[in-house]
């Protein structure tokens, strides 16, 4: 939606969020920011940034428990005071001044805030976890309070949130769809740290790191100028940067391994071929369509029907209605790309450029990708259309072909789709917290970047960077590594879920500001999202204690620390372990491979703990390079230390034989 289209929407979601904190004696708008409301949590022991509107040029000062701080307003209107820092307490009035008006926001604490963010396991409410009755039943804290930022995707950053926000004490009623990690990580944290908690739960299912990046700091990767350059086009003209983005696409087909010259379905003059059947009239999930290939296919489907029009309704301005896509697609009319959206749960709407459509037979092409579960174009048939400015409408009722799309190459997502775009949910969701202060941040995401592992490391940097810059130049970051999910196999193999756990781990011990929570014991073959929020809340607090607030404990079970070769085994040394490692559950820990150099070269190993060391035996053992340990997307692994703590999926390299030689 370009920015004209935008202001008067913008306009009228900043007055109603506006109506959601305390007005200003005097003056309808408030001087402070929407953050800045009755029941929020302040960061102790920083200085204080407090900010909001006012008109140009005024004074504004700010008060708090007796201290007082002054900013003028510039030349937009916005200013930003900073109060002294503060020991935690409360509850206090903060109140905000400007030209004989007052603005008074109360029961305001004073204490540790966090911003909890990722995708769906962190936005994953109380009610879907475990035991929830009875945890919504018990829930009441006036400690812990908790604001959830509406779910936004924008092409630029936005000032302030889509939808009024609130803070709110914690109670049965309003923990229910608050996210479970998030709470069951301030609950168990409070009971070593006795503070006011606020809890930030900025999380959106399904999405990617890219997402939630700024613009500025993915452009510094150099890896998307060309989609940042349509996302910027897409703020002022949409239709064009639909367009330019078509362009992109194309290229990307085209440059497929198993591309084949002349294979353009969404081309006007494409004849489909043999290849291509008949869908279901009502359309749907294609995996209950009755097709065996389909039944359990993620991928990417194809899509083709076509239209009459007359002449007169060609010459219209026109807009291509169709019912949801499970996840995404890429639409094109008469050759011509015409929109791309993430996300299943409402339609797509496409303005269509003038002069696009013709008298006579016009086609529609639509290519969905779907990952996980059910996929494919939603019916009913009566919610295809084209929309006429004269109200008027033309039903899409020629039956739809589809065919299907070999391998899993999966295509670059359109840079203003919300969950998958660049920069969208850091404009939407980020963006207007201002520069709140944190006491820390907790990161739980990455299963829709388990395709580009490898990656993924440098945009997790990147991502960490970005925030701080933000929030805050040294604050504290924890990542929750991916738990377990599918089945183990039976052979060693690669894993896209493996190599992204590897970057979390790599990221996380880089950094003496970061911290990493294992969970790969407490994942679910059958779902993505496990239900034991609990124990992540736990092991959350374990290394915040440790990450944080300096206490002298390991902070999250077993690390390894060396591999080495001692005759025809491998030895394996770990730390951060309480106790000695156990392999739970046999006599020896399962889930360790030694692996060559080349891909498919791991082999399982015989495993022995002792104290801090497991004894690795193979056939390969000699030729080893590497070691690996709960290498699969959901794999058997048992080593454990005396506090019942895991440890966590790794690769190691091994010393070459010339460096043993003179080791020894």
């Amino acid at each position: 939606m370009g920015t004209a289209r935008l202001a008067p929407l913008l306009g009228a979601l900043f007055a109603a969020t506006a109506l959601a904190a305390p007005a200003a004696e005097g003056q309808g708008t408030p001087l402070l920011h929407t953050m800045f409301q009755d029941h929020a949590v302040l960061q102790r022991e920083q200085p204080i940034r407090v900010y909001g509107r006012a008109k140009a040029g005024e004074e504004v000062t700010v008060a708090l428990a007796g201290k007082r701080a002054r900013a003028r307003a510039d030349a937009d209107g916005r200013w930003s005071a900073t109060l002294p820092a503060m020991k935690a307490g409360g509850p206090y009035t903060l109140s905000a001044s400007a030209a004989g008006t007052t603005q008074n926001v109360s029961d305001v604490l004073v204490g540790d805030v966090w911003l909890c963010s990722g995708q769906s396991n962190m936005e994953l409410q109380v009610w879907r976890s475990l035991d929830a009755r009875a945890e919504i039943a018990g829930a009441s804290s006036d400690t812990i309070r908790l604001l959830t930022v509406p779910q936004n995707g924008a092409s630029t950053p936005q000032e302030t949130f889509a939808t009024p926000v609130k803070w709110t004490a914690t109670s049965p009623d309003t923990i229910r769809d608050f996210s479970a990690a998030c709470y069951y990580y301030a609950r168990e944290l409070q009971k070593t740290v006795n503070v006011p908690m606020g809890l930030v739960n900025a999380a959106w299912g399904g999405s990617r790191i890219q997402a939630w990046t700024s613009g500025d700091a993915l452009r510094s990767t150099g890896l998307y100028n060309d989609e940042l350059d349509v996302l910027a086009q897409y703020a002022t003209d949409e239709v064009g940067a639909v367009g330019r983005w078509g362009d992109i696409w194309t290229r990307w087909w085209k440059a497929r391994a198993d591309a084949k010259p002349g294979d353009e379905p969404w081309s006007a003059s494409y004849v489909p071929g043999k290849e291509w059947r008949t869908a279901p009239r009502e359309l749907g999930a294609w995996e209950r369509w009755g097709v065996a290939d389909l039944a359990a296919f993620d991928g990417m489907v194809w899509y083709r029907t076509t239209v009459k029009l007359t002449a007169q309704q060609a010459q219209q301005e026109a807009t291509l209605a169709l019912g949801p896509a499970d996840e995404v697609d890429m639409t094109w009319v008469n050759g011509t790309a015409v929109g791309s959206t993430y996300g299943a749960g409402s339609g797509r709407e496409y303005v269509l450029p003038r002069g696009l459509l013709k008298a006579g037979e016009n086609s529609v092409v639509v290519n969905v990708l779907d990952t996980y579960r059910d996929g494919g174009l939603s019916g009913p048939a009566s919610v295809h259309l084209l929309r006429f400015k004269d109200g008027s409408t033309a039903p899409l009722s020629s039956p739809w072909k589809y065919r299907t799309v070999p391998g899993s190459d999966s295509p670059p997502r359109a840079p203003w789709q919300t969950a998958a775009g660049l920069s969208t949910l850091y404009n939407g969701m980020i963006a207007p917290l201002g520069r709140y202060n944190l006491r820390g941040m907790l990161w739980y995401q990455g299963e829709s970047n388990t395709f580009e592992a490898q990656r993924y490391r440098d945009l997790l940097r990147t991502l960490r960077d970005d925030w701080r810059g933000r929030f805050g130049k040294d604050t504290p970051l924890t990542i929750v590594q991916l738990a377990g999910y599918g089945w183990p196999k039976s052979k060693p193999d690669e894993s896209g879920w493996a190599s992204l756990r590897e970057s979390q781990r790599i990221v996380a011990n880089e950094d003496a500001h970061s911290g990493l929570v294992v969970t790969i014991d407490i994942g679910d073959h059958y779902d993505i999202h496990p239900p034991n929020k609990q124990e992540v809340g736990r092991r959350l607090a374990r290394v915040a204690r440790h990450v944080v607030y300096g206490e002298k404990l390991p902070p999250s079970g077993p690390v390894p620390l060396s591999a080495r070769r001692a005759d025809d085994a491998v030895v394996v040394t770990f730390g951060d372990n309480t106790g000695d490692l156990v392999g739970q559950g046999a006599d020896g820990p399962i889930g360790f491979e030694l692996c060559g150099a080349q891909p498919g070269s791991c082999a399982y190993a015989e495993a022995k703990a002792w104290g801090n060391t497991v004894t690795l035996r193979a056939p390969n053992a000699h030729d080893a390079t590497r070691v690996r340990y709960c290498w699969a997307d959901g794999p058997v692994c048992t080593l454990f230390d005396g506090a019942n703590l895991p440890a966590g999926p790794f690769e190691l390299n091994l010393p070459t034989a010339s460096s043993d030689d003179h080791a020894r």
